[in-house]
């Protein structure tokens, strides 16, 4: 009784729901336009383009303006012993303005330098996005292809227990002849409730997945997810070389290790600009009063401009320098070993995705065999039994043997599909 309230419970709520047949690129496509991590990074990469820009200012001359006003008291002249001279009248308002301009002209390189470094941690923001989509495209494929498998596992439950029902049918007919007994009736009754029992929990786990998917793509969670269309090729079987050949050139884990090396020589670059001098050109000009160089001070403007270039060096750089460039070559020999590490890492997992890979294509053959067995074998013990020369014992196993072949086999194919998107993910090219 508790078993069909709860099917009318949830198949309420299941009605509630608004049904979208949908393909696994239109899932893939929305998951790409919507999801949050995917947003998240792209505004990392308008943070790195914009901090590019600002890098690329320093290019420009720096150019200040400045303007003050000023209450200038009398002057007071004091003799040796600081015994008062004389107090001279001064011009009481002053104010100056000015402007000041200069450009860095040599540093060696110190600006292209730095823009550069900036260009590739853009290139960084960039690899994790397509890190991020990559993940997000299979978590996606992966909860479509089990919301597929979860489908296709309810048909066969469906099926069997459509077959069930009639064979408990059959069983009651017999039972009025009083050709079995009672017992014979509870047994099928009893596969009844396990098989619906089994539907139950597959709804419930549909219900998961699909708040989930829709959530991931940007949809209401009361849209239910329905796929539809055949599943694309599981790939060509290929050599495990190629793919890790694939995975070395195209994966965006090592594509961003490969970038933290040319980072890393680049800030060596940085560094080493401290040796060298730093040349600009300045200009200025400037108007203040009152002129207080003479005595009396007069209450006129003094204007002047100045243009030339400068020349520094900060002596304490060269024995500063070396200890700087010492730590830039530390961090680049990190950043390689990160490389060889990463590579390392990518080949594990290629390899494991590969032989699962071919694991699932050898299983689905498998179970497809073991299928065709478990009907057969199905069809002999139900004629038996119909013609009483089985026990329902017997009948009890066939079916259970052939439930679990066709789940088997179900699911197998999906499988296939599944340790495929695993494969390309780990090569970097889903």
């Amino acid at each position: 009784m508790t078993l069909v309230v709860l099917s009318l419970f949830f198949s309420t709520a299941n009605a509630q729901l608004t049904e979208r047949t949908m393909t696994l690129e239109e899932v893939v496509q929305l998951a790409l336009e919507n999801h949050t991590q995917l947003k998240l990074s792209k505004e990392n990469i308008q943070i790195a383009r914009q901090q590019t820009k600002i890098a690329e200012l320093q290019k420009l001359p720096s150019i200040t303006a400045s303007a003050n006003a000023f209450y200038l008291g009398d002057a007071l002249i004091l003799d040796k012993d600081l015994s008062k001279v004389a107090t001279i009248n001064m011009p009481h308002f002053g104010n100056t303005y000015s402007v000041q301009a200069s450009e860095l002209i040599f540093k060696g390189g110190l600006v292209k330098k730095s823009i550069e470094i900036s260009a590739l941690r853009e290139q960084l923001a960039e690899l994790d996005h397509e890190k991020d989509a990559q993940n997000i495209k299979f978590l996606v494929m992966s909860t479509y292809l089990d919301i597929q498998k979860i489908i296709n596992q309810k048909n066969v439950y469906l099926n069997n227990r459509k077959l069930a029902a009639q064979r408990l049918d059959n069983v009651k007919k017999f039972y009025k002849q009083g050709m079995v007994t009672r017992n014979e009736i509870i047994r099928g009754e009893l596969l009844m409730k396990n098989l619906e029992q089994g539907i139950l929990v597959l709804d419930n786990n549909r219900s998961a997945l699909n708040y989930q998917l829709a959530t991931a793509i940007g949809l209401a969670p009361d849209v239910l997810i329905k796929p539809f269309g055949s599943l694309s090729d599981a790939g060509e079987s290929r050599e495990l070389q190629y793919y890790q050949e694939l995975a070395h050139q195209n994966h965006p884990v090592l594509k961003s290790a490969q970038t933290g090396i040319d980072i890393a020589n680049k800030n060596i670059e940085i560094i080493r600009t401290d040796k060298m001098p730093t040349i600009a050109a300045f200009g200025g000009y400037s108007m203040a009063r009152p002129v207080t160089s003479t005595i009396p001070a007069q209450d006129f403007y003094t204007n002047t401009w100045q243009t030339g270039v400068s020349i520094s060096y900060n002596i304490d750089n060269l024995y500063k320098t070396k200890e700087k460039e010492q730590l830039g070559k530390f961090q680049l020999n990190q950043a390689k070993d990160v490389l060889v590490l990463q590579q390392q890492n990518i080949d594990v997992q290629t390899n494991a995705a590969y032989l699962k890979w071919q694991e699932a294509l050898q299983q689905a053959q498998l179970y497809k065999e073991s299928e065709a067995l478990a009907n057969e074998n199905y069809r002999i013990i139900e004629a038996k039994y119909l013609n009483q020369l089985a026990l329902q014992a017997d009948m009890t196993d066939a079916t259970n043997a052939k439930l679990e072949a066709e789940l088997l086999y179900a699911n197998s194919e999906i499988n296939v599909q599944y340790q495929y998107y695993n494969l390309m993910k780990t090569t970097g090219t889903l």
